[in-house]
Order: C-alpha cells, then sequence, then structure tokens
C-alpha cells in the first residue's frame, strides 16, 4: 500500500514537473481551459436555474391556473379557496384571486362587472396598466376598463373621481360608485367594470359564490399539471384547468432558452478541446529528444501514454477547479443582472464542470499521445 502511494506521489510530481519546465505553453492551454470550464460551469448553472427564474419572471404577465366550479354549477363557496390554499402549500404561489362575474348596470348601460379581491388582483395581474389607482378596501369605489370607460365619456379620464350609478337591474336599488381608476389590460376585460368582491355578491344576491379563482404558481408544465391533479383528487367541488396559452408560451421560450445554452456549452468544449489540442501537439514536438531517450532507456509506449494522459488530466482538473470558482460567478452576475435574483452555489455543477474538463483535456491529448508514441527514439537521437 506504501509503495503504491509513493509510485502515485512520484508520478504525480514528475507530471506536474514536465507542466512547469513549459510553463509558457501550459500556461495558455491552464486559460483555455479555466475559460472553458468558467462558462461550461456558469452555462450548466443557468440551464438549471433558468426555469425556476424565467417561471418567476413569467408570472408577471397573468395566472398560469383557473379554479373552476365542477360540473355545471356556476359558482362555488369560496370557502373552498381555503382549501385550495392548504393543498398549494408547498409551491410557491404568487397569488390566488376570486371573480365572481355578473352581468349589472353602470350608468343604466348592461355592463359585465366582475367583483374581486383587488389586494390579490394585483399580485397575480401586474401586467394591467392602470390610471388613477386601485379601488380600496372598505369603499364603495369601481375600476372601469379602459373600453368601458370610452363609451361611457368621450374624455375617459375625466371618469376618474366621478360617481356611476351601478344596479343590479330594473327593479333593483341603484348605488352610487365613485371611479377610482381605468385599467387597460390588452384584452376583453377592458370591457369590464370591477368592484369589490362583497359589493358584487351583495348586488347580484350570490353570497359567498365565485364563479372562478385566477392562481399565480412558479411551476413548469410537468409540475402544474400535478399539481392540477391534487387540487382536483383534494376538493371534489371544484375543478383546476391550466391557462393554455400562457402555459404553452412559458414552455416555448423556457425550451429555446434551454437548448440554446446547451448548445452553446458544446461549443466552447469543442473550441477547449481543439485549443489543448493544438497545445499538447506543439509540447509533443518540443519533448520528441525527451520521448526518444526515455524510448531508448527502456521506457515503453504505455509509459509514455500515461504520462501525457496524466498531464492532460492535471491540467483539466485544475483549469476545472479554477474554471467552477469562476463559473458561478459568471451564472451570479447573469443572474442578478437579468433577474434581480441571487443563486446558491451548487458542488454538483461544480463537480460536473470539473469531470468535464477532465474528459475534455483527456480527449483532446488522444491525438498528441499517438504522435508522441510513433516516436522513433534512433532517429530521434541522431538529431533527425
Amino acid at each position: 500500500m506504501i509503495c503504491m502511494i509513493k509510485k502515485y506521489k512520484m508520478f504525480f510530481t514528475m507530471v506536474i514537473h514536465a507542466l512547469l519546465r513549459r510553463h509558457t505553453r501550459m500556461l495558455v492551454a491552464l486559460l483555455a481551459v479555466a475559460v472553458g470550464a468558467t462558462i461550461i460551469s456558469g452555462m450548466i448553472t443557468v440551464y438549471e436555474e433558468v426555469p425556476q427564474q424565467m417561471g418567476r419572471e413569467f408570472r408577471a404577465y397573468g395566472a398560469n391556473l383557473l379554479i373552476l366550479p365542477n360540473g355545471d354549477k356556476g359558482t362555488f363557496n369560496e370557502g373552498e379557496l381555503s382549501t385550495v390554499n392548504q393543498l398549494l402549500s408547498g409551491n410557491e404561489v404568487v397569488g390566488v384571486t376570486p371573480f365572481l362575474y355578473d352581468t349589472i348596470e353602470v350608468n343604466k348601460q348592461p355592463v359585465t362587472t366582475s367583483g374581486t379581491d383587488f389586494e390579490a388582483a394585483k399580485k397575480v395581474n401586474t401586467y394591467w396598466q392602470g390610471r388613477g389607482q386601485w379601488p380600496q378596501k372598505g369603499e364603495r369605489e369601481i375600476l372601469l376598463g379602459a373600453e368601458l370607460a370610452k363609451k361611457i365619456s368621450r374624455d375617459p379620464d375625466k371618469l376618474i373621481g366621478q360617481n356611476v350609478t351601478v344596479s343590479a337591474g330594473e327593479g333593483k336599488a341603484m348605488r352610487n360608485f365613485k371611479v377610482a381608476g381605468i385599467v387597460a389590460t390588452g384584452s376583453k376585460e377592458e370591457q369590464f367594470a370591477f368592484i369589490d368582491l362583497k359589493e358584487m355578491q351583495d348586488l347580484s344576491e350570490k353570497p359567498n359564490q365565485v364563479s372562478l379563482a385566477q392562481v399565480s404558481i412558479v411551476a413548469d408544465g410537468d409540475k402544474l399539471n400535478g399539481i392540477i391533479a391534487d387540487l382536483d383528487k383534494g376538493d371534489a367541488n371544484i375543478q383546476a384547468q391550466p391557462v393554455q396559452q400562457i402555459t404553452r408560451s412559458e414552455g416555448n421560450v423556457l425550451g429555446k432558452l434551454q437548448v440554446l445554452v446547451l448548445l452553446v456549452t458544446i461549443v466552447v468544449l469543442m473550441l477547449t478541446m481543439i485549443c489543448v489540442t493544438t497545445t499538447m501537439m506543439a509540447v509533443v514536438t518540443e519533448r520528441r529528444k525527451e520521448i526518444g531517450l526515455k524510448k531508448a532507456l527502456g521506457a515503453s509506449n504505455k509509459n509514455i501514454v500515461i504520462e501525457f494522459f496524466g498531464e492532460g488530466c492535471v491540467l483539466g482538473g485544475i483549469g476545472g477547479v479554477l474554471g467552477s470558482g469562476f463559473g458561478y460567478v459568471f451564472a451570479q452576475g447573469v443572474s442578478m443582472n437579468v433577474f434581480n435574483r441571487a443563486i446558491d452555489f451548487s458542488p454538483s455543477v461544480a463537480l460536473i464542470s470539473i469531470i468535464l474538463s477532465i474528459l475534455v483535456t483527456g480527449a483532446a491529448s488522444l491525438v498528441p499521445v499517438r504522435i508522441a508514441t510513433s516516436v522513433d527514439p534512433a532517429i530521434v537521437l541522431r538529431g533527425e
């Protein structure tokens, strides 16, 4: 056992000395491996982090999950949302927003109106662009869609701060609501009006009822399908459905980004291999006399192969260690600048980067090693 340790120690010392003797060329190769490992480590980290980080960014475009009443019912009890929240615990939920839809009269015009929790709506529908302000909880205020505001007034902005009449229909009591703001959503919701959920339940005479709930949750396609299955099993009174447009767009974008990262990583690996191969071939050319002398003294092709492979692997290991550290800094910089979020150091990514660096430099040494083993000691020692 002690002899084996001494043997490996001697071999490692010989490899290090061989690398140091040609420090200029080896420094270039080491730099190439380190840069390659930096990009590889950074790209692998980005590859792992992109789905999660982009998933958070996509939540700015609205809900990706709908909670609907099961069967033919038009509404369900809002108490079911407590069950939904319990079933979603453990997931990164951005928000759950209830909506109750009905047609009521606004300034004596029939308008599709939604009652909602505005505080929750702010979290889920961050893409809504408004003028004025959001209705305050406990105040009798209304939010008008941009298209609806144009129908009510030629100068919609003048409606802000003014009162409009709201009624559940003919023969029903009329109530005055103050226009808090006007919202642009880029969809048919611009033709709607929005009031507090409790006010809507009272107007439509549907106490504690909601038509649907929008859920914004950080999850990719497969994870989202699992969540939907859990919700459907956990509560028989509701059914969960993905918002297909958002989910499909998210999946397409993430897929393309991951393919791009993978292609860049492959290109970097190839360039690193070419650089190391070129450097090692130049080293072999410089060391022809040394190789010839070793062969003349009894060194076998196996000894020469092990020595050069050892140099290549040590070079890859050192470059991989340096590159893993720099790669984390690179990935951290990308995440902070693009997503404004920090990422954790991943030992598994560092290990993969080091192993890839060793494999690449080992593979890059194949051609130089073949050249080294073909050296004829007699010809070299004659100076030819």
